[in-house]
């Protein structure tokens, strides 16, 4: 599939049905549109297989609650749409994206309760998020915003209005030559970047960001297992960002992410080492068992 994502060929499910992929509209009043009233998942296929994607459908479900819809479809029903999808695409290799929003209905306000919830669910090839970062590393700037106090909005739901410091800071890397951002938190902590959990190394132990202002990624808690199952002691915890200077290896995770290697991070290097090496072959053959 090539092509802006609007003239595709192929289909979309939307709200029980599947329809042209072309005709996978909304309208312009739209809630979500003008106040972000939508939460999405990212899932990855291997083989025709959703990895961990009732735990995916799960997350859904419960970041709609945290902002406060009800998404009117179960989590079986939310599997049942998203095999429909992948059979239709003809994919067995895919990302797959559900979102659900709060649609266009008798309220055009703040609040909304009257409208309808909508979701949609869509598979399209999508190959490494990092381009050859896998090989060499990548390179992340450091952002100048910072994730918000779990005070202010809820911060652990897979929400669209979260991500909006996202999409500024990984355009203002990209103008200087990165891949990504790297966020600190409104305590002035080591984060994640714009779309990923982050990892460290240091004497053969790994450090990473005790998620308790941003998203516990599904692939992050999969390689904090992993780890664990390798005997390799992982410190969850508040990591200041002068201690990279310390830091030897360096990776990301996500759902589009996988497991990619960070080389550098602002004036910090890190080596593509062996543990980074072995830890992204053993997430490679888990996704693909």
């Amino acid at each position: 599939m090539v092509g802006a994502y609007d003239d595709r060929d192929g289909h979309i499910w939307m709200d029980g049905k599947m329809v042209d992929w072309r005709d996978a509209n909304v309208h312009i009043l739209t809630h979500a549109m003008h106040y972000a009233s939508s939460v999405f998942e990212g899932e990855r296929a291997y083989g025709g297989r959703i990895f961990k994607s009732r735990e995916h459908s799960e997350r859904l479900k419960r970041s709609a609650q945290m902002i406060d819809f009800e998404i009117p479809y179960s989590v079986d029903e939310i599997e049942a749409a998203k095999a429909e999808v992948l059979r239709s695409s003809g994919l067995t290799d895919a990302y797959v994206r559900a979102v659900a929003w709060r649609g266009a209905g008798e309220d055009m306000g703040v609040a909304s309760a009257r409208n309808p919830v909508r979701l949609a669910i869509a598979a399209w090839e999508w190959g490494a998020y990092y381009g050859d970062a896998k090989m060499k590393g990548a390179k992340l700037d450091i952002s100048k915003w910072k994730r918000p106090s779990p005070e202010t909005i809820p911060v652990h739901a897979k929400a669209a209005g979260l991500y909006m410091i996202c999409t500024m800071s990984k355009h203002a890397a990209e103008a200087k030559g990165c891949s990504d951002a790297l966020f600190m938190d409104y305590r002035g902590y080591v984060a994640e970047a714009t779309g990923a959990n982050i990892f460290f190394v240091k004497d053969g132990e790994v450090h990473t960001p005790d998620a308790d202002c941003f998203l516990n990624g599904i692939t992050r808690q999969t390689v904090i297992e992993m780890l664990k199952g390798k005997g390799i002691a992982v410190h969850e915890r508040h990591i200041m960002p002068e201690e990279m200077e310390g830091f030897e290896q360096c990776w990301l995770t996500g759902t589009a992410a996988e497991v990619t290697p960070v080389g550098q991070i602002g004036d910090y290097t890190f080596e593509v080492g062996a543990m980074t090496r072995d830890i992204a072959e053993s997430y490679e053959k888990l996704v693909r068992a």
